[in-house]
């Protein structure tokens, strides 16, 4: 039986490599696959999944208003999986509607993406996974004091934690730093003893 996944971790992890890496794994056993990834995210020129390490494939962009069920069922019935980079952008309808290419069509859905913001809390593609999917799996990412990082820490521009602002801010590794929960809170608490506004 076919199953939703979700595969998640802080930014750093390798989620995106390992998308691309388990398309890789699909289209060597001849299976043919449709890369999906939300259109918001566009720091790409072209309609392409690209990872920190160069790993790289074409992608159908899918902007929040598109359902997912149909474009698999009208225009990409022969693939014989579904995976979707960046899923935290997802609207919980499409979450809904990968989850019923999954139950009516048999078809595995593989979806990679964070489980939060910047402020620890759910994106809501992210918690309608969560909510849904029937295998959860956490990728590990690791915080610059060796401890498992857990929160995606949004930077300015002179390299201090943003704490209040909107959820989201397209960005990479100038933006964005995986870090644990302790090294979060410390660097708060030392921004607002020098007078920092997060």
């Amino acid at each position: 039986m076919a199953k939703l996944y979700f595969k998640f971790g802080a930014m750093g992890c390798s989620k995106t490599a390992q998308a691309l890496i388990t398309k890789f794994n699909y289209e060597e056993r001849g299976m043919k696959v449709l890369l999906l990834k939300p259109a918001i995210d566009d720091r790409e020129e072209s309609p392409v999944v690209r990872s920190r390490i160069g790993l790289e494939a074409p992608c159908v962009m899918v902007p929040e208003d598109m359902d997912l069920y149909a474009l698999y069922r009208d225009s990409y019935a022969d693939r014989d999986v579904v995976i979707v980079d960046e899923c935290q952008f997802l609207t919980p309808e499409q979450v809904d509607q990968l989850g019923q290419i999954v139950l009516e069509l048999n078809i595995p859905v593989l979806c990679f993406g964070l489980s939060t913001d910047f402020t620890t809390h759910l994106f809501p593609g992210s918690k309608r996974l969560f909510e849904i999917a029937e295998s959860i799996t956490e990728i590990k990412s690791v915080c610059r004091c060796g401890a498992k990082a857990t929160v995606n820490a949004r930077l300015d521009d002179n390299g201090n934690i943003v704490y209040e602002g909107q959820q989201i801010l397209i960005g990479g590794n100038s933006r964005y730093e995986a870090m644990c929960r302790r090294c979060w809170q410390r660097k708060r608490k030392e921004q607002k003893m020098r007078g920092i506004r997060g």
